[in-house]
């Protein structure tokens, strides 16, 4: 194998397995280690560089980072599978614990003559807000609600994420001189792009839900709601009661914040109806415990036939009972059981089973193209549809995922912007500003705390179900108090300081081999990648994660660690006599639109 160019950004990037698997690219150790110093006001500007939204992802994220944690890999739980860091619910400390930072948000330039129009006030066009309205470019930001947020603030339930958290953060992005238009929906491209504006980002999400057309939908309608819309009638107040018995049809989140809700505003009796098992339910495994931790009960592989009424009231519906089967292939497909079918009662049925685009307003001769599913034809890089002066991203790009895909496509689509405007290549991206600083005190003293924590994972409290479940605004999880998210924190293995070998200082004495408690060092004759690994003092089975192989050292040997179950202990460097490794603090920032908010915020470099 070649020496690793430990100079190439994603190396080590990808070695910070949270941040490599965030969209948004947030430095997650960074963040932590600030929290578990008090730094508050300092965790949250990172967050908020990165993601734009810590204190709404700190209570709703999808938690792309978490499967990656490092912990999973190295460490046993009993037999069990051992729980990462809490990293989202250590975000919302940073939150709930600052101080007042408006004074530390970019301020608003003096315009530059060009005007950007965002269709949507969803994460994604805020984002584009935030990224381009410090540069001086008029953002405005259209929306038919009537404040910003989009899905965040019409399909994400108030005893999930208070609408105060919401209103801050979003208007943190409109008081950087963006004009907000709510309850003003955008009925047509062309009258828009008439208007003058220099580009159109267009962040409208995924607003339709999909309905099923089965016997009896038409005359039982009015007991039978689109969960999307069901959501955002509550959300503005619009509805505040449901029927007794409650039908939820559906297995994403979508599906568990109709039934949680159903239960605050009546629902005795509530059930989720899934066609699939439960393990292949698209809801995040969290949301499907919140759900069961309430007392929600799951009935799986049942496929809905038929709404069932009487003299237009509507009373249960009918369902088939199907069995998952497996072809030679190994494709899966739901045959019936051959058992009589199933009716269930109820009062009101909630369609949650999935969401769709819809563009009306897109007149078919600007040039737009769409493909056969009826989505824009987007580049993935640039996020610039087939007319060049508009972009598409979040739900209204890709389909329906979360907040931080988003937030991540609204950063992207604001560099592309940028770029066009400035007579630029739009498929040319801003390198990440990369720094590596060593973490060397003294001899055996580091200016980070590299002690692993043994404990588990520790549990958010949560407010009282007694209470919880009578209000659709009272909070349910309480989020950690400092004491606890210390402790939490302490969890971190630091994987972004690396570990950084130089060899002309090695003397090959294998005292790192000896005390690494990983077995991930090893000194080897040199070979191709698959013989390699299994050279080494512990076989990397792990492909997906690089070896780190250094140049010839003095026996013609070559040093390789495997990079997967590396603890970022520092054993390695504390037990070197020469010096020949070194704890290095490695930060990786994506560059924003211009060279990001203000650039690099100040108190990056004192952390």
């Amino acid at each position: 194998m070649r020496p690793t160019d430990i100079g190439n950004p994603e190396y080590f990037h990808k070695v910070v397995d949270c941040q490599w698997a965030c969209p948004a690219h947030t430095p997650v150790p960074e963040y932590i280690r600030l929290i578990a110093a008090g730094r508050h006001d300092d965790a949250y500007m990172v967050n908020w560089y990165s993601n734009v939204f810590p204190g709404i992802l700190g209570r709703t994220c999808d938690r792309p980072c978490e499967p990656a944690c490092r912990r999973g890999r190295v460490e046993e739980n009993n037999g069990e599978k051992p729980e990462p860091v809490a990293i989202c619910r250590l975000k919302r400390v940073a939150a709930d614990n600052k101080n007042d930072i408006r004074a530390r948000l970019p301020k608003s330039a003096p315009t530059n003559g060009r005007r950007i129009a965002c269709v949507g006030a969803g994460p994604a066009s805020l984002t584009v807000a935030r990224d381009l309205a410090p540069l001086g470019y008029q953002v405005t930001v259209f929306d038919s609600d009537p404040k910003a947020g989009g899905f965040m603030r019409t399909q994400v339930p108030r005893f999930r994420l208070p609408e105060s958290v919401i209103d801050e953060e979003t208007g943190y992005i409109l008081d950087l001189g963006v004009e907000f238009r709510g309850g003003q929906r955008i009925d047509s491209m062309k009258a828009l792009l008439a208007e003058g504006y220099d580009a159109v980002f267009v962040g409208s999400g995924a607003p339709r839900g999909r309905d099923l057309d089965l016997p009896g939908r038409r005359e039982a309608a009015g007991n039978i709601h689109l969960g999307i819309d069901w959501l955002a009638s509550v959300s503005f107040q619009h509805i505040e009661q449901i029927g007794r018995r409650v039908i939820v049809l559906g297995g994403g989140n979508t599906a568990m914040d109709c039934c949680r809700s159903a239960r605050r505003l009546g629902g005795e009796d509530v059930k989720v109806i899934v066609r699939s098992g439960f393990e292949e339910m698209k809801a995040s495994p969290w949301e499907k415990e919140d759900a069961m931790h309430e007392g929600i009960p799951f009935l799986n592989f049942m496929v809905p036939k038929a709404f069932e009424h009487r003299h237009g009231r509507l009373i249960g519906m009918t369902f088939e009972k199907v069995r998952a089967e497996r072809d030679a292939r190994g494709r899966r497909s739901l045959v019936p059981t051959g058992e009589p079918d199933v009716m269930v009662e109820c009062d009101d049925v909630l369609i949650a089973v999935g969401q769709e685009n819809a563009f009306p307003w897109i007149e078919n001769d600007l040039g737009i193209e769409f493909d056969e599913w009826h989505m824009p034809v987007v580049d993935q890089r640039s996020f610039q549809s087939t007319h060049p002066k508009v972009f598409f991203g979040g739900d209204a790009a890709f389909g329906p995922k979360n907040i931080i895909w988003a937030v991540a496509h609204g950063h992207e689509a604001a560099v592309s912007i940028h770029a066009l405007l400035n007579g630029e290549d739009v498929q040319q991206r801003p390198p990440p500003m990369v720094h590596l600083m060593s973490q060397k005190m003294g001899i055996h003293e580091w200016s980070y705390d590299n002690e692993i924590a043994g404990d588990e994972r520790y549990a958010v409290p949560w407010a009282p179900k007694e209470i919880t479940l009578k209000s659709i605004k009272v909070e349910v999880e309480l989020g950690f108090d400092l004491a606890t998210a210390c402790k939490e924190a302490a969890r971190c293995l630091n994987c972004d300081v690396q570990t950084v070998f130089i060899k002309d200082a090695c003397i090959e004495c294998d005292a790192c081999v000896d005390i690494c408690p990983m077995d991930s060092i090893s000194f080897v004759f040199n070979a191709d990648e698959a013989e390699l690994r299994k050279q080494l003092t512990a076989p990397a089975l792990n492909a997906s994660q690089d070896l780190y192989v250094s140049e010839n050292v003095k026996t013609g040997r070559v040093m390789v660690k495997d990079e997967d179950v590396c603890l970022h202990c520092g054993l390695c460097a504390e037990r070197c006599p020469t010096g020949a490794w070194d704890m290095q603090k490695f930060l990786y920032e994506t560059s924003k639109a211009g060279g990001g908010c203000g650039g690099s915020l100040p108190q990056r470099r004192a952390a």
